[in-house]
Order: C-alpha cells, then structure tokens, then sequence
C-alpha cells in the first residue's frame, strides 16, 4: 500500500509512515539526525545487499521483531519529507518472509 505524501498531516515525533502503513524510525544521511518522511512512489532498483550472517544486526532484528531469514535491501524511491519537500532517495531497509519490511533509512539524497 502506497501512501500519498500530505504536508497538512501531524506525524508524531521520532516516527514515520512505511509504505506497509507501518511507522518506521528513520535516520537522516551523513549526519545521523532523525528525519520523517513518507515513500511517495514505488521502489525501484530493487537490490539485496546482505542475507543471513552477512546482515550484522540479525540478532537485533530477531528480538525485536521475531525470527527469520533477515536480508538488508535498497532501493531508489521519490520521498516527501515532513517540510513539504519531495526529493529523489536511496533507501534501505530491513525485511523477512512473514515479518515483512522493517526500519526504513535514507542513505543519500540522488537529486
């Protein structure tokens, strides 16, 4: 489910809305700040970058969020930022079968 990016929309502090209707905890590039925003588009360029032992935060992810086949994935998307802003973004995110998509992160802004 694709969620429309509305600027008029009071998001609560440290959270965002994930693609999936979940809230996420996002991190802002190079310097580490929390940043909200929304996925405005579909994710393209889809591209696993680790799985299994390969994804170090596995035990992390199993406890918070149940077991399973962890891979960290990225991909390019079209983000609304909560300033009302719209930009092109690498982002990447946790996922697992049966658990699905989990902490959404931009990487770097691509415009």
């Amino acid at each position: 489910m694709l969620l429309a990016f509305r600027p008029d929309v009071r998001l609560p502090p440290r959270w965002s809305i994930a693609p999936v209707g979940r809230r996420s905890n996002v991190t802002a590039p190079r310097h580490g700040s929390r940043v909200h925003f929304e996925i405005a588009g579909p994710i393209e360029s889809v591209e696993v970058i680790a799985r299994g032992v390969g994804v170090r935060q596995r035990g992390r992810l199993n406890r918070a969020f149940g077991r399973g086949r962890w891979r960290k994935i990225k991909g390019e998307t079209t983000v609304g930022l909560r300033s009302g802003e719209t930009r092109r973004a690498e982002v990447h995110w946790y996922e697992a079968h049966g658990i699905g998509r989990r902490e959404y992160k931009i990487k770097r802004y691509l415009d």
